[in-house]
């Protein structure tokens, strides 16, 4: 994403200087964002966010928290799909929730566990009524294989990795995670529309060192308010499947705030952190 946001406020000609995107992998996000931090009050750094944002902190001592940040905003979430394999004659929500109280235990899996895929698995079995076997993977790759083997009755993914898994029947999407019909998923059910409430998204926004100076910020807001209206941004987001959240300054902290509580909440009550 921060490539593609670098790449449009160049296009438009509003940062009239180079901006060099560098990536710094390590520790799901901790290691570029703990050097944002280091750089407290440089106006000249700047970094996108992503899911591990809300909760690499919650599984490692990173020394920051989101909300330690200089918001500039909120620009789209990333939204999940809840699937079954096409062999066990579910594909509708309620038939998958007859099916899970009928069984007692359902075996289901996701990326991780100090992640959202256990977190809206976690949700939507206690506001439906039945239990769970939750069974952490370490990529889409391997969850899949374990979901159409039938070693899981079901599994939660984001869109863009199962969506052609969806397209060729090989998985039948029974619930998306999204506010509203998202395009080619159009006819999957919103978990709002099946009764399910407080369903979390990942956040793609993008973030300032802490104690950035204020003109810096309104400077970064203003123009993320011009790039998030242009066209190719609207693309972007259809094409990795993405919602239209945008939310600015104070308005972006609020959602960390929040989401990052109701996080460390669930997984304090299910026993995945401390």
């Amino acid at each position: 994403m921060a490539r593609t946001l670098v790449d449009l406020i160049k296009k438009n000609e509003l940062y009239p200087h180079d901006i060099e995107v560098e990536n710094r992998e390590g520790g799901s996000g901790a290691t570029g964002w703990g050097y944002l931090f280091s750089k407290r009050g440089d106006p000249y750094n700047i970094s996108t966010t992503s899911g591990s944002f809300l909760t690499t902190p919650l599984q490692a001592d990173t020394g920051w928290k989101p909300t330690d940040f200089t918001p500039v905003g909120l620009f789209a979430t990333d939204d999940y799909l809840f699937t079954t394999r096409p062999k066990s004659g579910i594909t509708t929500w309620q038939q998958w929730v007859d099916f899970a109280k009928k069984k007692g235990t359902v075996a289901v899996g996701g990326i991780g566990t100090v992640n959202v895929d256990f977190i809206l698995h976690s949700k939507v079995a206690k506001q439906s009524g039945y239990k769970i076997d939750y069974v952490p993977f370490n990529d889409e790759g391997q969850l899949q294989t374990a979901l159409l083997s039938g070693a899981l009755d079901a599994a939660f993914s984001n869109v863009g990795e199962v969506l052609g898994q969806v397209e060729a029947k090989k998985t039948n999407a029974l619930l998306y995670t999204g506010k509203k019909p998202h395009g080619v998923i159009k006819d999957v059910p919103t978990a709002t529309s099946l009764g399910l409430k407080g369903l979390i998204s990942m956040p793609r926004g993008m973030i300032l060192p802490p104690d950035t100076p204020k003109d810096v910020q309104d400077w970064w807001i203003a123009t993320m308010k011009k790039v998030v209206e242009t066209k190719e941004w609207k693309d972007y987001v259809a094409k990795n499947y993405l919602s239209e959240d945008v939310r600015y300054g104070k308005d972006f902290t609020t959602y960390l705030n929040s989401t990052s509580k109701e996080l460390t909440r669930i997984l304090r009550e299910e026993g995945a952190i401390k």
